[in-house]
């Protein structure tokens, strides 16, 4: 196995979809709502829902008097009215929608109930879940189909492909597929080993079959997943897939180390974990090059921890890479035009979050910012900043 640390990644994924931070004309509205998984619970998530987007039309109204309501609430009826989409709910749901754009993202971590119009999205409660470090894809594959997976350290979820990514091998090849491919018959379901009927040439047109089908799988998942995110990919395969795909990716993002078991013959927990256990050690060493690129840093002055430096630096757009500690406020309020930063009580009124404004800035200058748990911090105040000069 290669070092983890050897594999440079462009992280991308950390990073909030640009059209929901671009300028754009308002009203811009945002609602975000906690979301409960499994039946019976789950059914009260499209009430929770109907409600939070009267809400959304309260403060239209009231922000927005002389504007009509009714273009900019009809997705999000339609989505309440949605059962397939309810059926199937994660942790956390953010909607966004405004009269150019309607963005529905389904969440692995729970988010606070919100709902508002605004003259730009609201978008902090999105941007600590999109930075955190330790997100990663699984591709699962085998001869003829593939499955595709998000997760974190403790959650790993099924997504549906992007439009273009070829699910099955009749997707990917259509008619170029050879009729020795359609003699293949498949038992156990759709994670099992292919079993050939007739030797020799027939079982050379399925491994070249395979080969383009692989090929196609790559080419869509590097355009669709890999570019988008950023994410590191797992591969998910028997060891002679696992083979043959290392063979003929070209995706950057692919890593190494692997899953190499039948993804079929495995829970989302099993998966999960082993999917973890692979990419725990890129996760690390990315994560120790970033701590020791930190130290460098502050030992040549480029780099603090020091909240107040951190805010004056972020607002000349020096902040290259902001490190946001997990789960860490810090109440206060900070100048975006002097970088002067002030302090707060917790609870106190209209109190800000300075590490969530401070992310907000550097994203926004460029920088990329990134979510770290407290126990692997390089710093003790919640924030470790490195700068480009």
């Amino acid at each position: 196995m290669a070092n983890p640390s050897e594999k440079k990644l462009d992280p991308a994924g950390y990073r909030l979809p640009e059209e929901l931070t671009e300028d754009r004309k308002g009203p811009c509205l945002s609602l975000y709502q906690p979301t409960l998984r499994g039946y019976p619970e789950s059914q009260q998530n499209p009430i929770r829902f109907r409600n939070l987007v009267r809400d959304l039309q309260a403060s239209i109204e009231a922000k927005y008097p002389g504007i009509s309501d009714g273009d900019l609430l009809e997705p999000f009826l339609d989505l309440a009215g949605d059962a397939v989409f309810w059926r199937n709910s994660l942790d956390g749901l953010a909607v966004f929608g405004a009269p150019d754009l309607f963005r529905v993202l389904k969440l692995q971590r729970e988010v606070p109930e919100l709902a508002f119009a605004g003259s730009s999205f609201y978008l902090k409660p999105l941007r600590r879940i999109y930075q955190t470090l330790e997100r990663y894809q699984v591709l699962g594959l085998n001869r003829d189909r593939i499955r595709l997976f998000e997760g974190t350290r403790d959650t790993l979820d099924e997504i549906d492909p992007a439009a273009g990514v070829p699910r099955t091998i009749e997707e990917a090849l259509g008619e170029e597929l050879t009729e020795s491919h359609l003699t293949v018959a498949s038992y156990g379901g759709a994670g099992s080993t292919a079993m050939h009927h007739g030797h020799g040439g027939k079982e050379d047109d399925v491994q070249v079959d395979t080969e383009r089908f692989f090929r196609a799988v790559d080419r869509s998942i590097l355009e669709q997943h890999s570019k988008p995110s950023g994410l590191p990919l797992i591969l998910a395969a028997l060891p002679e897939h696992h083979s043959l795909f290392q063979k003929v990716s070209r995706n950057p993002f692919l890593l190494e180390e692997g899953v190499r078991i039948n993804p079929g013959d495995l829970g989302t927990e099993d998966l999960r974990e082993l999917a973890w256990k692979a990419v725990e050690p890129f996760y690390s060493a990315h994560l120790e090059s970033l701590i020791q690129d930190f130290g460098h840093a502050v030992s040549k002055g480029f780099g603090s921890d020091d909240p107040a430096r951190v805010a004056e630096a972020a607002v000349s757009g020096r902040v290259g890479t902001l490190m946001i500690e997990a789960g860490r406020q810090l109440p206060g309020h900070l100048d975006e035009t002097t970088g002067r930063i002030e302090t707060a009580t917790a609870g106190g009124p209209g109190t800000g979050e300075l590490l969530d404004d401070l992310g907000d800035l550097v994203d926004r200058m460029g920088g990329r910012v990134l979510v770290v748990e407290t126990d692997r911090m390089p710093s003790e105040t919640g924030i470790a900043a490195i700068y480009r000069y």
